[in-house]
């Protein structure tokens, strides 16, 4: 309850500082100053330079200083965001639609496309984790299977996170389709409850670092937000069963970890997390030209932006083939919504 408590007082304290910065320039595209408000997952130091590239596209294409807004909760980004406390941000799918139901002037900006550079398969990963050494648990014959997770200790990342609560929650209920779950049974372990514990990582790095310290026996996380920590033992990224290990240049929270392993005993494609912006706070034109400067070829070919597989540039995209952003609409996040139905 005590942790209840702060986060709520944090929240509000994080709430009033967003919109103290705001209040007075309200009125849509008077103010010189862009804020751009990310997760957790992207607040962290070793992300300041792909930040700091996504700032200078937006001031490029504005011609406005950006302010950049970290938070420690998921819940103080989407306020941010529904609350007129900043223009842009970068949310997962579940994120924005949280948003989009508090605030309807919140629109999707822009989405990154698969590797065919379409959103046919503009999808990254939602993992479920266990410890090298006991995944074999979760095998029958040479299949993994999620039925021995019932339980467990088990940790996601948030009630907010698309990756890491809705997709792998939504798995969760429809095979164990005979307990009659709804979401909120998987929120809190116990005695008589599907899972012995369940704690939340806040991000999707603190999910991983609660089961390599041995707090979960099961995490929930992502690969696009792993994949600069970790590096693969056996398999093929994404694929079930693969082993990876935290690489010897993870930085923070990792660093204590590093050598440690995990296996992927289930793999779920994910929709793109998108970019939102606000358009009760930007006027038609800037959201005109950073819809046209995110879908250039200029950004498409930035390296810090869409990063080379063998670079040693970290980024929150990856550079295989034909990737760049899309301009989506609000339907395209339609499958997320029918989650919470």
């Amino acid at each position: 309850m005590k942790r209840i408590i702060a986060l709520v007082i944090s929240a509000t304290l994080a709430l009033g500082m967003f919109d103290a910065c705001g209040a007075s320039e309200k009125e849509k595209g008077k103010s010189d100053t862009i804020r751009i408000v990310w997760y957790p997952n992207e607040s962290g130091g070793d992300q300041e330079e792909a930040r700091n590239e996504i700032g200078k596209i937006v001031e490029e294409a504005t011609g406005k200083k950006v302010e950049h807004k970290l938070t420690t909760d998921y819940s103080i980004a989407i306020e941010a965001l529904a609350n007129d406390g900043a223009e842009i941000g970068f949310t997962g799918a579940q994120g924005y639609v949280e948003a989009k139901k508090k605030n309807d002037n919140i629109v999707p900006l822009v989405v990154s496309s698969g590797k065919s550079g379409t959103l046919d398969d503009a999808v990254y990963y939602s993992w479920l984790a266990v410890r090298t050494g006991e995944e074999g648990e979760y095998k029958n014959g040479d299949k993994y299977e999620i039925d021995k997770i019932k339980g467990k200790k088990m940790s996601f990342v948030s009630n907010s996170s698309t990756s890491g609560f809705k997709v792998p929650s939504s798995s969760i209920i429809n095979h164990f389709e005979n307990d009659n779950l709804k979401e909120e049974d998987l929120m809190q372990g116990g005695k008589g409850k599907f899972f012995n514990k369940v704690i939340f990582g806040g991000s999707h790095q603190g999910s991983a670092v609660n089961l390599l310290t041995n707090k979960s026996d099961i995490s929930a996380f992502c690969d696009t937000v792993l994949m600069n920590y970790i590096d693969v033992v056996s398999g093929e990224f994404n694929k079930v069963g693969t082993k990876y290990k935290i690489s010897d240049k993870a930085e923070e929270p990792f660093t204590n970890l590093k050598g440690k392993e995990f296996v992927a005993i289930n793999s779920t494609p994910v929709l793109n997390s998108p970019f939102v912006m606000n358009k009760n706070l930007l006027s038609e034109e800037d959201q005109k030209n950073l819809i046209d400067m995110f879908t250039s070829d200029k950004v498409s070919n930035n390296e810090k932006v869409f990063v080379k597989e063998d670079s040693d540039v970290k980024g929150f995209f990856t550079k295989t083939d034909k990737e760049k952003f899309l301009k989506v609409e609000d339907s395209w996040f339609n499958p997320v919504r029918e989650l919470s139905k």
